[in-house]
């Protein structure tokens, strides 16, 4: 059902705490300033995880027009999952760590301007890939990013964000041992040290992996890192850093809208940020697009 330009927004926003805590003060602005625009605000919290999925799957079409997530990327991940079923429109409050996915659709700024925009720009269409059926909006990983993400301390992400990061890829460096995975495009095999398949073309904050990845396209960008060992590691990550990454002949970059990648069985697939799947994978295009508020 499209949203009536004419009467008040009614939001129902899902709020994970943890994720926001040192964002409180931004919550709660924005979410004054929804109510000050006329906005019929309705807020539900989270306590554990999966809890953001449930709540997004029980919200009732007839009661709301939008379902705001109020999180960092996971939160977002599980609320795009809990709308898989759904017409209800997304829009984004965001408060987590990297806050990607935000930044993919212009709406990282001042609380103003995503109160703005919640308010009162329309949705529009954005295309979402699947990993082993999950839905994924940004970014699926296997290999050595998936590992930093598994073993990342949870407790010292919320205390020092992104630096936790850093610290779990700086052990998985010094503990590093080589794999290899098999990706299946269409007719064509590839043997990898890592893959990163792109929806948006941002990866880890404002990095860049697949420059020509873009929500609003029905296309997967699939990222295939080929030689193994610490040393290319360090050379990738670099190259990353400082936009240098289509530049490496040992880096290929492949359209496409489904694959399959084989290595170790029950080995962890990260997709935005959070494990959600294990080897094999099956990545492809989500059948049904998602309407997601973005800037402009």
């Amino acid at each position: 059902m499209p949203i009536d330009p004419l009467r008040p927004r009614r939001l129902l926003v899902i709020y994970n705490p943890a994720a926001g805590w040192r964002r409180r003060r931004q919550f709660a602005r924005v979410i004054a300033l929804l109510e000050k625009l006329g906005c019929a605000v309705t807020v539900v919290r989270t306590r554990e995880r999966g809890d953001a999925e449930r709540l997004a799957r029980v919200a009732e079409p007839g009661r709301y027009d939008l379902v705001v997530a109020a999180g960092g990327d996971g939160t977002i991940n599980e609320v795009i999952n809990g709308l898989a079923e759904s017409a209800l429109p997304l829009a984004l409050l965001p408060l987590g760590t990297a806050n990607v996915l935000a930044a993919e659709v212009g709406l990282d700024g001042d609380a103003y301007a995503i109160a703005e925009a919640i308010a009162f720009r329309p949705p529009r269409p954005i295309f979402l890939g699947t990993a082993n059926g999950r839905r994924f909006a940004l970014m699926v990983g296997v290999g050595f990013d998936a590992r930093v993400v598994e073993e990342l301390d949870l407790k010292l992400k919320r205390l020092i964000g992104k630096a936790a990061y850093a610290l779990s890829a700086l052990g998985q460096l010094m503990s590093y041992r080589s794999q290899r995975y098999q990706v299946e495009i269409g007719h064509e095999r590839f043997s990898a040290a890592a893959i990163v398949v792109a929806k948006g073309h941002y990866y880890g904050g404002r990095f860049v992996i697949a420059a020509r990845a873009r929500l609003e396209d029905p296309q997967l960008h699939v990222a295939i890192f080929e030689r193994p060992g610490r040393w290319n590691l360090v050379r990738y990550a670099w190259a990353l850093i400082t936009d240098r990454l289509d530049r490496l002949r040992d880096v290929v970059i492949l359209p496409a809208t489904k694959l399959t990648v084989h290595g170790p069985d029950g080995e962890g697939v990260h997709a935005d940020g959070d494990l959600i799947a294990s080897l094999p994978l099956s990545v492809a295009l989500a059948e049904r697009p998602l309407a997601l508020v973005t800037a402009a």
